[in-house]
């Protein structure tokens, strides 16, 4: 472990890097990560960059009934912004949870 190598983790760590609980996996050494960057602390090599495509979850088509309820619920909380009467804010709440219930259920539907 050169002290150069020991100086840029020390770094590493103080910007709010981790320690890695896999060992380097060229020498079984230690691993410190930041922002996706691995440098191991005994040889000082980086496991080879390679580029993941990210997968965007297919979103199930929504239901007339569920796409209803989602502006109501955004009609509704810009209502409650408004709103200065406590008892009425209340009353709005209620709706937007018995809406969000009902979403809810039809998505356990599905």
């Amino acid at each position: 472990m050169t002290k150069d190598l020991t100086k840029k983790a020390a770094e590493m760590l103080l910007k709010g890097a981790t320690l890695l609980s896999e060992p380097c996996p060229y020498c079984s050494g230690v691993r410190v990560m930041k922002e996706g960057h691995a440098l191991c602390i005994s040889c000082g090599r980086e496991p080879e960059r390679k580029t993941i495509q990210e997968k965007k979850p297919t979103e199930m088509k929504k239901s007339p009934l569920e796409e209803t309820l989602n502006k109501k619920i955004e009609s509704l909380s810009k209502e409650l912004e408004q709103e200065k009467d406590h008892e009425k804010q209340q009353e709005i709440l209620k709706s937007i949870n018995l809406a969000l219930e009902t979403i809810q259920k039809i998505k356990g539907k599905q």
